[in-house]
């Protein structure tokens, strides 16, 4: 069974997770400023919302597959605090950097909102809501079956490591999964997956309609997986975090 590892403050000091830091940060910035970039140019286009669903759907999925790629060999490329718990529940990631990501995450997409608020002229940054007779049970189930799917894709073809022929494919079958996800559940629950997602544009906007959904729902979504996954599907010889980190 996996075990979650504390970690200590002297790891904000180290120079691989300073690295990290910036790293997370500019891919988490990157990823947002594309996904709540697409969301808006539809809602300045005014087009058909089929169209729409699509275009934001295929935005996000692409953005997600790079910027997992760009940011995999230093930070992880987890551009989401669900993804961060997920990997923390299976003892991946320290509490003491995660809580780093998670402030980091936060930061990079409030950066990414506020940009693109300034180069829009102002236009308002879209919020996650729940949809007209979408309760908060609802939604809440809808992230966590959304989430989960995304971070169980991330355990069977990034984490696991006998993933077979998924080797290198992983960033680009997430970001397919995410784009899969929107078509699906953005219609109803606004398929965040992402409290980090969801934050930024609500503290831009002003607008917190709904939003502890989308911070309740993923990080559920994403802890269950990681957990489950972990101890009940990669058998593994070693333990995945060192006996220091773990102090």
């Amino acid at each position: 069974m996996a075990k979650i590892a504390l970690g200590n403050a002297r790891e904000a000091f180290q120079s691989d997770c300073i690295q990290a830091l910036i790293v997370e940060f500019i891919c988490t910035f990157l990823f947002v400023f594309a996904g709540v970039g697409a969301a808006m140019a539809t809602d300045k286009l005014n087009g058909d919302p089929l169209v729409g669903l699509f275009f934001v759907a295929m935005a996000h999925a692409l953005v997600v597959a790079v910027m997992i790629s760009a940011g995999f060999r230093i930070s992880g490329g987890h551009l989401n605090p669900a993804v961060t718990l997920g990997l923390l529940a299976g003892g991946h990631i320290t509490v003491v950097r995660s809580i780093l990501y998670w402030i980091d995450q936060l930061l990079a997409s409030t950066a990414a909102c506020a940009l693109l608020k300034y180069l829009t002229g102002g236009l308002t940054t879209p919020v996650h809501t729940l949809a007209t007779g979408v309760g908060y049970t609802q939604g809440v189930i809808m992230e966590i079956v959304l989430t989960f799917s995304l971070l169980f894709t991330v355990y069977t073809t990034i984490v696991d490591p006998k993933k077979g022929n998924l080797e290198g494919l992983g960033p680009l079958l997430t970001g397919l999964v995410v784009g899969a996800n929107i078509m699906a559940g953005g219609p109803f629950s606004g398929a965040s997956m992402n409290p980090a997602r969801s934050f930024g544009p609500a503290l831009v906007s002003g607008d917190w309609t709904d939003h502890w959904v989308y911070w309740v729902g993923p990080l559920i979504g994403g802890g269950l997986a990681g957990y489950i996954y972990e101890n009940f599907f990669i058998v593994r010889s070693y333990v995945p975090l060192s006996r220091e980190e773990a102090i």
